[in-house]
Formats: C-alpha cells, structure tokens, sequence
C-alpha cells in the first residue's frame, strides 16, 4: 500500500520488476492524476511510435548558438536517442554520444540535443523545449524500431557552440529541419544504407556507425545507420516522428499555426 504517486512508483519499479499490484490510500486527487499519468506512460511505452524516413536535402553551417547537452539518468544502448527538432511537427532521432570518439570516451547517458529553442519528446504525447529541460525532468528515449520509454535528465549544460542546419524531405514533399551542434561525436539515425549511396561520402572520420537493433527478447531485427553530421550528405535517409504542429505549454491543441 502506498499513501503518494512517488512511493507507488518505486512499488512498480522495484528490482527492474515491480509488484503485480499497487494499492494507493490518499484523498489527494493531485497524487491520483500523477500515478495516473505514470501509468499511462508504461502503457505507452510498450507500443512503437511511427518514425518516417525523410531524405536529406540541404546542410548549412549557420554560426553560433547556444546548444543543449543533456545527460541522462540511464544509459542509451546504441542505435537509442532523443527525438528533437525546430518545430513540434517533426522531431529528428538524435543519437546519444553512446560511440567511441578520437576526441573522447563514450558517454552513453548523454545526447547532444540542439540549440535551446527546440523541441524535444516527453512522455504522453507532450513537448519541452530543451531550454526548459532540469534535473528531475522526464524525456522519452526512443530506437530506430520505434521502442521508447522515460529517462530521467540529471544534468543540462548550455554552451556556445557552431551550429549546423540539417533540412530533411519526406514522402509527402514537406520539409522538415533541425539545429545541431556541428560536430563530429554528433550523430542522426537513419536506416542503414551502403557506402555507395550516397554520393562524396569520405571515411577519413567514420562518419556513420552500423547499430543492429533488437526487440524486448534479444532477436536482431534490423540495422540504422547513426551518421555525423559534420559528414551529412544530400540524399542521406534520416528517421523523423511527425506529429501534431499546435503545442501550448507542450501539450497537444487543435488550431491552425503556421511556423518556418
């Protein structure tokens, strides 16, 4: 039995398991709706969100901004990453820096978001701008299949860094664009592909990582590619989320809204 949200929490989470069962004795209504809302999160987080495949049209470097490392309180495997953008209409699958570097260790709790005007994923179906985002904060890490579920953030860092402008195409001829930092340990998924691809691609700085995915019971399904994007070519295939463009306060609204 559990008299707060947080305590049946940790009741359902208990040794990676949790119990079959919670009961919660309260007469906040506030401690109802948020184990309410937890529980919908599970729920949500054994079904796969629909990922397009957009292809690359254009990269830009655009300067300086100020860009988000987010480090997470678990550790991404590879080919799992945050699902960021410009605009709330489609969200980017970013890579956490979960790859070895000739300029640094692996750090796979951390995921180089973007500038700090944009949107990231959170669970049940809402948004944050990654200027918002602080310890304690939950976000939704999600894998080439579509599998996600909730990390918590632990830590943020905001620094001055050059920008690069990654501007994708899908089927339906909408464009869609994400700000990242333009460095080499950054990196986009999308579906794996041969070298001979895409056209000019160099290999003097490895700049896609072959990632197999897995299902929950461990069997190879598919592979993606995890691509710099200081090594992005046009025509590159990337995978994005899209969804609904109007957000107030992060949450999902009906009206018509034009961004570019």
């Amino acid at each position: 039995m559990a008299t707060s949200a947080s305590d049946a929490r940790v009741m359902l989470q208990a040794l990676e398991a949790g119990t079959a069962g919670v009961v919660l004795k309260t007469d906040d209504p506030l401690q109802v709706r948020e184990l309410a809302a937890y529980l919908k999160t599970l729920n949500a987080n054994q079904n796969k969100l629909a990922l397009e495949v957009a292809t690359v049209t254009s990269v830009q470097k655009v300067g300086m901004g100020d860009r988000v490392c987010v480090d997470l309180c678990s550790l991404l495997a590879p080919g799992e990453g945050m699902l960021i953008g410009n605009f709330a209409r489609a969200a980017f699958l970013v890579h956490s820096e979960c790859t070895e570097s000739r300029y640094i260790n692996s750090r796979p709790f951390r995921v180089n978001a973007g500038p700090v005007h944009a949107y990231t994923a959170c669970p049940n179906d809402q948004t944050a701008y990654l200027a918002e985002l602080k310890s304690g904060k939950e976000v939704l890490v999600v894998n080439a299949e579509g599998q996600q579920r909730s990390a918590i953030v632990g830590r943020v860092k905001i620094e001055t860094r050059p920008l690069v402008l990654v501007e994708a195409e899908t089927q339906d001829g909408q464009r869609h664009s994400i700000l990242l930092q333009n460095a080499e340990t950054v990196r986009l998924i999308g579906p794996c592909m041969t070298r001979s691809s895409v056209s000019n691609v160099e290999d003097k700085y490895a700049p896609s990582q072959t990632l197999m995915q897995s299902d929950v019971s461990g069997s190879q399904q598919s592979q993606s590619d995890a691509v710099s994007v200081s090594e992005l070519q046009i025509g590159q295939p990337l995978y994005l989320h899209l969804q609904g463009a109007a957000r107030h306060t992060g949450i999902s609204i009906q009206e018509n809204i034009v961004e570019k």
